[in-house]
Protein backbone atom coordinates (compact mmCIF):
# COMPACT_ATOMS: atom_id res chain seq x y z
CA UNK A 1 0.00 0.00 0.00
CA UNK A 2 1.27 3.48 -0.89
CA UNK A 3 0.95 5.96 1.99
CA UNK A 4 -0.19 9.36 0.74
CA UNK A 5 -1.00 11.08 4.04
CA UNK A 6 0.21 10.82 7.63
CA UNK A 7 -1.21 12.16 10.88
CA UNK A 8 1.58 12.83 13.38
CA UNK A 9 0.24 12.04 16.85
CA UNK A 10 3.01 14.04 18.51
CA UNK A 11 4.52 17.51 18.82
CA UNK A 12 7.78 19.42 18.98
CA UNK A 13 10.98 18.41 17.26
CA UNK A 14 9.93 14.84 16.49
CA UNK A 15 6.79 16.12 14.72
CA UNK A 16 8.94 18.42 12.58
CA UNK A 17 11.37 15.57 11.96
CA UNK A 18 8.59 13.29 10.68
CA UNK A 19 6.92 16.05 8.64
CA UNK A 20 10.14 16.89 6.78
CA UNK A 21 10.79 13.29 5.79
CA UNK A 22 7.15 12.97 4.72
CA UNK A 23 7.58 16.02 2.47
CA UNK A 24 10.73 14.52 0.99
CA UNK A 25 8.68 11.43 0.13
CA UNK A 26 5.75 13.43 -1.31
CA UNK A 27 3.44 12.52 1.58
CA UNK A 28 0.88 14.99 2.96
CA UNK A 29 1.23 15.65 6.69
CA UNK A 30 -1.40 16.41 9.34
CA UNK A 31 -0.51 17.87 12.76
CA UNK A 32 -2.52 18.22 15.96
CA UNK A 33 -3.00 21.70 17.43
CA UNK A 34 -3.49 22.01 21.19
CA UNK A 35 -4.52 24.87 23.47
CA UNK A 36 -1.25 24.43 25.36
CA UNK A 37 0.87 25.33 22.30
CA UNK A 38 -1.38 27.20 19.85
CA UNK A 39 1.57 28.81 18.06
CA UNK A 40 4.01 25.91 18.07
CA UNK A 41 6.50 25.77 15.21
CA UNK A 42 5.59 22.23 14.13
CA UNK A 43 2.11 23.43 13.15
CA UNK A 44 3.58 25.67 10.46
CA UNK A 45 5.58 22.79 9.01
CA UNK A 46 2.53 20.57 8.48
CA UNK A 47 0.34 20.65 5.37
CA UNK A 48 -2.87 20.43 7.40
CA UNK A 49 -3.79 21.17 11.02
CA UNK A 50 -6.36 19.27 13.06
CA UNK A 51 -7.52 21.46 15.93
CA UNK A 52 -7.73 19.78 19.34
CA UNK A 53 -7.81 23.12 21.20
CA UNK A 54 -11.25 22.49 22.64
CA UNK A 55 -10.91 19.46 24.89
CA UNK A 56 -14.10 17.52 25.53
CA UNK A 57 -12.77 15.69 28.60
CA UNK A 58 -9.72 15.50 30.83
CA UNK A 59 -7.76 13.16 28.57
CA UNK A 60 -4.55 14.87 27.34
CA UNK A 61 -4.69 15.53 23.60
CA UNK A 62 -1.84 13.24 22.56
CA UNK A 63 -3.18 10.41 24.74
CA UNK A 64 -6.77 10.50 23.47
CA UNK A 65 -6.84 7.34 21.34
CA UNK A 66 -10.43 7.54 20.15
CA UNK A 67 -10.27 11.24 19.28
CA UNK A 68 -7.10 10.73 17.27
CA UNK A 69 -8.60 7.74 15.46
CA UNK A 70 -11.86 9.62 14.77
CA UNK A 71 -10.04 12.59 13.24
CA UNK A 72 -7.76 10.37 11.18
CA UNK A 73 -10.83 8.72 9.64
CA UNK A 74 -12.65 12.06 9.29
CA UNK A 75 -9.74 13.48 7.26
CA UNK A 76 -9.25 10.19 5.37
CA UNK A 77 -5.65 9.92 6.53
CA UNK A 78 -3.80 6.78 5.41
CA UNK A 79 -1.42 6.38 8.34
CA UNK A 80 -0.49 7.58 11.83
CA UNK A 81 3.05 8.05 13.11
CA UNK A 82 3.19 8.20 16.93
CA UNK A 83 6.76 9.56 17.27
CA UNK A 84 8.16 8.80 20.73
CA UNK A 85 6.48 9.12 24.12
CA UNK A 86 2.70 9.57 24.47
CA UNK A 87 1.02 6.64 22.62
CA UNK A 88 4.11 5.38 20.78
CA UNK A 89 4.34 2.17 22.83
CA UNK A 90 0.66 1.72 23.59
CA UNK A 91 -0.54 -1.61 22.13
CA UNK A 92 -4.19 -0.51 22.34
CA UNK A 93 -3.46 2.45 20.06
CA UNK A 94 -1.72 0.26 17.49
CA UNK A 95 -4.58 -2.27 17.70
CA UNK A 96 -7.23 0.43 17.17
CA UNK A 97 -5.38 1.66 14.08
CA UNK A 98 -5.30 -1.90 12.74
CA UNK A 99 -9.03 -2.34 13.44
CA UNK A 100 -9.88 0.89 11.58
CA UNK A 101 -7.66 0.09 8.58
CA UNK A 102 -5.30 2.95 9.41
CA UNK A 103 -1.64 2.13 8.90
CA UNK A 104 0.22 2.36 12.20
CA UNK A 105 3.80 3.39 11.41
CA UNK A 106 5.40 1.12 13.94
CA UNK A 107 5.33 -2.54 14.94
CA UNK A 108 2.27 -4.74 15.47
CA UNK A 109 0.23 -4.30 18.63
CA UNK A 110 1.25 -7.82 19.65
CA UNK A 111 4.97 -6.99 19.44
CA UNK A 112 4.43 -3.78 21.40
CA UNK A 113 2.55 -5.67 24.11
CA UNK A 114 5.01 -8.52 24.47
CA UNK A 115 8.10 -6.30 24.47
CA UNK A 116 6.38 -3.70 26.65
CA UNK A 117 5.64 -6.28 29.32
CA UNK A 118 9.07 -6.70 30.87
CA UNK A 119 8.36 -10.14 32.34
CA UNK A 120 7.24 -11.53 28.95
CA UNK A 121 10.24 -9.87 27.27
CA UNK A 122 12.63 -11.49 29.74
CA UNK A 123 11.09 -14.92 29.10
CA UNK A 124 11.55 -14.40 25.35
CA UNK A 125 15.16 -13.36 25.92
CA UNK A 126 15.81 -16.48 27.97
CA UNK A 127 14.16 -18.71 25.36
CA UNK A 128 16.33 -17.16 22.62
CA UNK A 129 19.56 -17.51 24.61
CA UNK A 130 20.06 -13.81 25.25
CA UNK A 131 21.96 -13.21 28.53
CA UNK A 132 19.84 -12.07 31.47
CA UNK A 133 20.45 -10.90 35.02
CA UNK A 134 19.18 -13.12 37.83
CA UNK A 135 15.82 -12.20 39.33
CA UNK A 136 12.14 -13.03 39.50
CA UNK A 137 10.55 -15.21 36.82
CA UNK A 138 7.57 -12.88 36.64
CA UNK A 139 5.98 -10.07 38.61
CA UNK A 140 6.39 -9.95 42.37
CA UNK A 141 3.20 -10.16 44.42
CA UNK A 142 4.28 -8.49 47.67
CA UNK A 143 7.31 -7.38 49.74
CA UNK A 144 7.66 -10.81 51.31
CA UNK A 145 8.13 -12.49 47.93
CA UNK A 146 10.53 -9.71 46.96
CA UNK A 147 12.61 -10.49 50.07
CA UNK A 148 12.80 -14.19 49.18
CA UNK A 149 13.98 -13.48 45.62
CA UNK A 150 16.48 -10.85 46.80
CA UNK A 151 17.95 -13.37 49.25
CA UNK A 152 18.44 -15.82 46.37
CA UNK A 153 20.12 -13.44 43.89
CA UNK A 154 21.91 -11.32 46.51
CA UNK A 155 21.80 -7.61 47.24
CA UNK A 156 21.72 -5.06 45.75
CA UNK A 157 18.60 -5.68 43.67
CA UNK A 158 16.40 -3.39 41.62
CA UNK A 159 12.61 -3.27 41.44
CA UNK A 160 11.23 -2.32 38.00
CA UNK A 161 7.76 -1.58 36.68
CA UNK A 162 6.62 -4.49 34.52
CA UNK A 163 4.75 -2.18 32.15
CA UNK A 164 7.15 0.72 32.38
CA UNK A 165 10.24 2.41 31.07
CA UNK A 166 12.08 5.71 31.18
CA UNK A 167 13.25 5.18 34.76
CA UNK A 168 9.77 5.30 36.32
CA UNK A 169 8.76 2.69 38.86
CA UNK A 170 12.40 1.76 39.53
CA UNK A 171 13.98 1.47 42.97
CA UNK A 172 17.38 0.10 43.98
CA UNK A 173 17.39 -1.86 47.23
CA UNK A 174 20.71 -2.16 49.05
CA UNK A 175 19.57 -3.99 52.20
CA UNK A 176 16.75 -6.28 53.29
CA UNK A 177 15.39 -3.73 55.77
CA UNK A 178 14.60 -1.33 52.89
CA UNK A 179 12.79 -3.71 50.59
CA UNK A 180 9.23 -3.21 51.89
CA UNK A 181 9.48 0.59 51.65
CA UNK A 182 11.05 0.46 48.19
CA UNK A 183 8.47 -2.08 46.99
CA UNK A 184 5.65 0.27 48.01
CA UNK A 185 7.35 3.26 46.37
CA UNK A 186 7.96 1.36 43.12
CA UNK A 187 4.44 -0.04 42.85
CA UNK A 188 2.83 3.33 43.65
CA UNK A 189 4.94 5.09 41.02
CA UNK A 190 4.22 2.35 38.47
CA UNK A 191 0.49 2.69 39.12
CA UNK A 192 0.60 6.45 38.56
CA UNK A 193 2.85 6.32 35.50
CA UNK A 194 1.49 3.25 33.67
CA UNK A 195 -1.84 2.45 35.34
CA UNK A 196 -0.27 -0.87 36.31
CA UNK A 197 1.38 -1.40 39.72
CA UNK A 198 3.10 -4.69 38.79
CA UNK A 199 6.86 -4.86 39.36
CA UNK A 200 9.56 -7.48 38.94
CA UNK A 201 12.94 -7.80 40.60
CA UNK A 202 16.43 -8.48 39.27
CA UNK A 203 20.05 -8.33 40.34
CA UNK A 204 21.37 -4.77 40.29
CA UNK A 205 24.62 -4.24 38.41
CA UNK A 206 26.72 -1.48 39.91
CA UNK A 207 28.16 1.03 37.48
CA UNK A 208 27.44 -0.74 34.16
CA UNK A 209 27.44 0.84 30.75
CA UNK A 210 24.07 1.32 29.06
CA UNK A 211 24.36 0.16 25.45
CA UNK A 212 21.46 0.01 23.02
CA UNK A 213 21.21 -1.41 19.49
CA UNK A 214 19.10 0.14 16.76
CA UNK A 215 17.23 -2.47 14.75
CA UNK A 216 15.07 -2.36 11.63
CA UNK A 217 12.76 -5.14 10.57
CA UNK A 218 10.38 -5.50 7.64
CA UNK A 219 7.14 -7.46 7.20
CA UNK A 220 8.97 -10.17 5.27
CA UNK A 221 11.02 -11.48 8.19
CA UNK A 222 14.20 -9.50 7.53
CA UNK A 223 15.85 -7.85 10.56
CA UNK A 224 19.16 -5.96 10.74
CA UNK A 225 20.88 -3.87 13.37
CA UNK A 226 22.44 -0.48 12.64
CA UNK A 227 25.09 -0.59 15.32
CA UNK A 228 24.99 0.59 18.89
CA UNK A 229 24.51 3.78 20.85
CA UNK A 230 26.32 4.56 24.09
CA UNK A 231 23.78 5.94 26.59
CA UNK A 232 25.62 5.76 29.92
CA UNK A 233 25.62 9.47 30.75
CA UNK A 234 22.37 9.61 32.70
CA UNK A 235 20.64 11.27 35.61
CA UNK A 236 18.00 9.26 37.47
CA UNK A 237 17.86 6.78 34.56
CA UNK A 238 17.23 9.63 32.08
CA UNK A 239 19.71 9.92 29.21
CA UNK A 240 21.54 13.22 28.84
CA UNK A 241 23.74 12.53 25.84
CA UNK A 242 24.36 9.65 23.46
CA UNK A 243 27.00 8.63 20.96
CA UNK A 244 27.56 6.08 18.24
CA UNK A 245 29.51 3.89 18.17
CA UNK A 246 30.40 3.13 21.80
CA UNK A 247 33.98 3.53 23.05
CA UNK A 248 33.54 0.23 24.91
CA UNK A 249 32.80 -2.10 21.98
CA UNK A 250 35.11 -3.80 19.54
CA UNK A 251 33.87 -5.50 16.34
CA UNK A 252 33.58 -8.92 18.01
CA UNK A 253 31.48 -7.67 20.94
CA UNK A 254 29.40 -5.53 18.58
CA UNK A 255 28.54 -8.58 16.50
CA UNK A 256 27.69 -10.64 19.58
CA UNK A 257 25.38 -8.00 21.03
CA UNK A 258 23.89 -7.11 17.64
CA UNK A 259 23.07 -10.76 16.95
CA UNK A 260 21.34 -10.99 20.34
CA UNK A 261 19.30 -7.87 19.52
CA UNK A 262 18.18 -9.42 16.23
CA UNK A 263 17.16 -12.66 17.98
CA UNK A 264 14.99 -10.70 20.41
CA UNK A 265 13.32 -8.79 17.56
CA UNK A 266 12.67 -11.93 15.54
CA UNK A 267 11.08 -13.63 18.54
CA UNK A 268 8.04 -11.35 18.14
CA UNK A 269 8.14 -11.08 14.32
CA UNK A 270 9.21 -7.47 14.75
CA UNK A 271 8.93 -4.94 11.95
CA UNK A 272 9.65 -1.17 11.91
CA UNK A 273 12.34 0.64 13.95
CA UNK A 274 13.10 -0.51 17.47
CA UNK A 275 15.83 -0.46 20.08
CA UNK A 276 17.17 -3.32 22.18
CA UNK A 277 18.85 -2.15 25.39
CA UNK A 278 21.61 -3.93 27.30
CA UNK A 279 23.70 -3.46 30.42
CA UNK A 280 27.44 -4.06 29.95
CA UNK A 281 29.67 -4.67 32.99
CA UNK A 282 33.40 -4.03 33.35
CA UNK A 283 34.16 -7.61 32.25
CA UNK A 284 32.27 -7.11 28.96
CA UNK A 285 29.43 -9.36 30.09
CA UNK A 286 26.17 -8.00 28.70
CA UNK A 287 22.60 -8.66 29.76
CA UNK A 288 19.26 -7.84 28.17
CA UNK A 289 17.36 -5.00 29.81
CA UNK A 290 14.39 -4.13 27.57
CA UNK A 291 13.23 -3.33 24.05
CA UNK A 292 11.74 0.02 23.06
CA UNK A 293 9.23 -0.48 20.26
CA UNK A 294 9.46 2.99 18.73
CA UNK A 295 11.82 5.57 17.31
CA UNK A 296 14.19 6.87 19.99
CA UNK A 297 15.03 10.46 20.92
CA UNK A 298 18.67 9.67 20.12
CA UNK A 299 18.06 8.16 16.67
CA UNK A 300 19.99 10.97 14.87
CA UNK A 301 23.40 9.63 15.93
CA UNK A 302 22.61 6.35 14.17
CA UNK A 303 21.45 8.24 11.09
CA UNK A 304 24.67 10.25 11.03
CA UNK A 305 26.99 7.24 11.14
CA UNK A 306 24.97 5.02 8.78
CA UNK A 307 23.45 7.57 6.38
CA UNK A 308 20.06 5.86 6.76
CA UNK A 309 16.89 7.93 7.33
CA UNK A 310 15.10 5.90 10.00
CA UNK A 311 11.78 7.73 9.63
CA UNK A 312 11.83 7.05 5.89
CA UNK A 313 12.53 3.37 6.54
CA UNK A 314 9.65 3.20 9.05
CA UNK A 315 7.27 4.57 6.41
CA UNK A 316 8.55 2.23 3.68
CA UNK A 317 8.27 -0.75 6.02
CA UNK A 318 4.70 0.28 6.93
CA UNK A 319 3.92 0.29 3.19
CA UNK A 320 5.10 -3.34 3.04
CA UNK A 321 8.45 -2.72 1.35
CA UNK A 322 11.42 -5.00 1.98
CA UNK A 323 14.54 -3.61 3.61
CA UNK A 324 16.81 -2.34 0.80
CA UNK A 325 19.97 -3.59 2.57
CA UNK A 326 21.30 -6.62 4.42
CA UNK A 327 23.45 -6.77 7.56
CA UNK A 328 26.62 -6.92 5.47
CA UNK A 329 25.67 -3.62 3.83
CA UNK A 330 25.59 -1.72 7.14
CA UNK A 331 28.78 0.26 7.75
CA UNK A 332 29.49 2.69 10.58
CA UNK A 333 31.05 5.83 9.19
CA UNK A 334 32.91 7.97 11.75
CA UNK A 335 31.52 9.06 15.12
CA UNK A 336 28.42 10.98 16.18
CA UNK A 337 27.50 12.53 19.52
CA UNK A 338 24.09 13.93 20.50
CA UNK A 339 23.88 16.58 23.21
CA UNK A 340 20.39 17.03 24.67
CA UNK A 341 19.78 20.68 25.46
CA UNK A 342 16.97 21.00 27.99
CA UNK A 343 15.26 23.99 29.59
CA UNK A 344 16.56 23.09 33.04
CA UNK A 345 18.45 24.85 35.82
CA UNK A 346 21.44 22.59 36.41
CA UNK A 347 22.49 24.48 39.55
CA UNK A 348 19.06 23.78 41.07
CA UNK A 349 19.18 20.04 40.55
CA UNK A 350 18.08 20.11 36.89
CA UNK A 351 14.73 21.65 37.81
CA UNK A 352 12.57 22.79 34.85
CA UNK A 353 13.16 26.35 33.68
CA UNK A 354 9.95 27.68 32.16
CA UNK A 355 9.52 30.86 30.15
CA UNK A 356 9.86 32.35 26.69
CA UNK A 357 12.87 31.80 24.48
CA UNK A 358 13.72 35.35 23.49
CA UNK A 359 16.54 34.42 21.16
CA UNK A 360 18.06 31.12 20.04
CA UNK A 361 20.94 30.61 17.64
CA UNK A 362 23.08 27.62 16.81
CA UNK A 363 26.11 26.94 14.62
CA UNK A 364 25.65 25.58 11.13
CA UNK A 365 28.04 23.24 9.34
CA UNK A 366 28.08 20.08 7.23
CA UNK A 367 29.06 18.07 10.32
CA UNK A 368 26.43 19.67 12.60
CA UNK A 369 22.74 18.78 12.84
CA UNK A 370 20.24 20.48 15.14
CA UNK A 371 16.82 18.94 15.72
CA UNK A 372 14.52 21.34 17.53
CA UNK A 373 10.90 22.35 17.83
CA UNK A 374 11.51 25.85 19.19
CA UNK A 375 12.57 29.23 17.79
CA UNK A 376 12.57 32.87 18.88
CA UNK A 377 9.39 33.50 20.86
CA UNK A 378 8.63 29.84 21.66
CA UNK A 379 7.25 29.23 25.14
CA UNK A 380 8.56 26.47 27.40
CA UNK A 381 5.45 25.27 29.23
CA UNK A 382 5.01 22.89 32.19
CA UNK A 383 2.84 20.57 30.10
CA UNK A 384 5.51 18.83 28.04
CA UNK A 385 9.08 17.60 28.15
CA UNK A 386 11.71 20.29 28.78
CA UNK A 387 13.92 19.41 25.81
CA UNK A 388 14.72 22.44 23.66
CA UNK A 389 16.99 20.90 21.06
CA UNK A 390 19.34 18.09 20.14
CA UNK A 391 22.80 19.09 18.93
CA UNK A 392 24.35 16.28 16.89
CA UNK A 393 28.00 16.36 15.87
CA UNK A 394 29.52 14.02 13.28
CA UNK A 395 33.25 13.61 12.62
CA UNK A 396 35.80 11.06 11.42
CA UNK A 397 36.85 10.05 14.95
CA UNK A 398 35.60 10.43 18.53
CA UNK A 399 38.41 12.85 19.31
CA UNK A 400 37.41 15.10 16.41
CA UNK A 401 33.73 14.81 17.35
CA UNK A 402 34.59 16.03 20.86
CA UNK A 403 36.64 18.91 19.47
CA UNK A 404 33.79 19.93 17.18
CA UNK A 405 31.34 19.57 20.09
CA UNK A 406 33.33 22.05 22.19
CA UNK A 407 33.21 24.62 19.39
CA UNK A 408 29.53 24.03 18.60
CA UNK A 409 28.38 24.21 22.23
CA UNK A 410 30.22 27.51 22.71
CA UNK A 411 28.39 28.88 19.66
CA UNK A 412 24.96 27.60 20.75
CA UNK A 413 23.21 30.55 22.37
CA UNK A 414 19.84 30.72 24.11
CA UNK A 415 18.38 33.73 25.89
CA UNK A 416 15.24 33.70 28.03
CA UNK A 417 15.54 30.40 29.92
CA UNK A 418 18.20 28.45 31.74
CA UNK A 419 19.51 25.42 29.87
CA UNK A 420 21.79 22.43 30.21
CA UNK A 421 24.44 23.94 27.93
CA UNK A 422 26.61 24.59 31.00
CA UNK A 423 26.26 20.89 31.88
CA UNK A 424 27.35 19.90 28.38
CA UNK A 425 30.46 22.04 28.79
CA UNK A 426 31.20 20.42 32.16
CA UNK A 427 31.01 16.92 30.64
CA UNK A 428 33.40 17.97 27.86
CA UNK A 429 35.91 19.19 30.45
CA UNK A 430 36.03 15.78 32.16
CA UNK A 431 39.18 13.82 31.41
CA UNK A 432 37.69 10.35 31.79
CA UNK A 433 34.75 11.21 29.54
CA UNK A 434 37.15 12.37 26.87
CA UNK A 435 39.04 9.08 27.24
CA UNK A 436 35.80 7.10 26.92
CA UNK A 437 36.16 5.71 30.45
CA UNK A 438 32.76 6.15 32.04
CA UNK A 439 29.57 4.32 33.01
CA UNK A 440 26.14 5.07 34.47
CA UNK A 441 27.71 6.38 37.72
CA UNK A 442 29.43 9.21 35.83
CA UNK A 443 27.38 12.08 37.27
CA UNK A 444 27.62 10.94 40.86
CA UNK A 445 31.28 9.87 40.86
CA UNK A 446 33.06 11.68 38.05
CA UNK A 447 31.33 15.02 37.74
CA UNK A 448 31.79 16.89 41.02
CA UNK A 449 30.30 20.09 39.56
CA UNK A 450 27.47 19.68 37.04
CA UNK A 451 28.07 22.93 35.21
CA UNK A 452 30.97 24.84 33.68
CA UNK A 453 31.39 28.60 33.47
CA UNK A 454 33.39 30.18 30.68
CA UNK A 455 35.96 32.65 32.08
CA UNK A 456 34.25 35.64 30.45
CA UNK A 457 30.66 34.45 30.88
CA UNK A 458 29.64 37.27 33.27
CA UNK A 459 31.30 39.84 31.03
CA UNK A 460 29.39 38.50 28.04
CA UNK A 461 26.11 38.57 29.94
CA UNK A 462 26.70 42.23 30.86
CA UNK A 463 27.61 42.99 27.26
CA UNK A 464 24.44 41.40 25.87
CA UNK A 465 22.33 43.34 28.37
CA UNK A 466 24.01 46.58 27.35
CA UNK A 467 23.60 45.67 23.68
CA UNK A 468 19.87 45.08 24.11
CA UNK A 469 19.47 48.36 25.96
CA UNK A 470 21.39 50.25 23.27
CA UNK A 471 19.28 48.68 20.52
CA UNK A 472 16.08 49.76 22.26
CA UNK A 473 17.41 53.30 22.59
CA UNK A 474 18.45 53.44 18.94
CA UNK A 475 15.65 51.34 17.44
CA UNK A 476 14.43 54.35 15.41
CA UNK A 477 17.77 54.49 13.58
CA UNK A 478 18.33 52.46 10.42
CA UNK A 479 22.04 51.95 11.13
CA UNK A 480 22.97 48.72 12.88
CA UNK A 481 24.95 49.08 16.11
CA UNK A 482 27.73 46.72 15.06
CA UNK A 483 28.93 46.27 11.51
CA UNK A 484 31.69 44.10 10.12
CA UNK A 485 32.48 44.08 6.41
CA UNK A 486 29.18 45.75 5.68
CA UNK A 487 27.08 43.23 7.64
CA UNK A 488 25.43 43.56 11.04
CA UNK A 489 26.89 41.26 13.69
CA UNK A 490 24.34 39.34 15.74
CA UNK A 491 25.09 39.60 19.48
CA UNK A 492 25.24 35.83 19.97
CA UNK A 493 28.14 35.69 17.48
CA UNK A 494 30.27 38.23 19.35
CA UNK A 495 31.67 35.63 21.76
CA UNK A 496 34.30 34.66 19.21
CA UNK A 497 35.30 38.29 18.63
CA UNK A 498 35.62 38.98 22.36
CA UNK A 499 37.87 36.00 22.75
Amino acid sequence: MKINSILIANRGEIAIRIIRTAKKMGIRSYAIKTSKEPNAWYLEEADEIIDFSECFDDTPEFLDIERIIYNAKEHKVDAIHPGYGFLAENPDFARRCEEEDIVFIGPSHDAIYRMGNKTIAKELAKKNKVPLLGGSKGTVADPEEAKQIADQVGYPVILKAAAGGGGRGMRVVEKEKDIERMFNLATNEAEKAFNNPAVFIEKFVREPRHIEFQILGDKHGNVVHLGERECSIQRKHQKLLEESPSPALDPALRKKMGDAAIRIAKSVNYFSAGTVEFLLDDQNYFSFMEMNTRIQVEHPVTEMVTGIDLIEQMILIAEGKKLPFSQDDIKLNGWAIEWRINAEDVQSGFSPSLGTIEKISWPESDHIRVDTGVRDGSVITPYYDSMIAKLIIHAETREKALQQSSIAIRKFWIKGTKTTLAFCRAVLQNRNFRKGKFNTSFLSKELKIHYHHEPDEELLAAFFAAYDYAREVHEHEDKPLYVEKGKEIAPWLLNKRLR
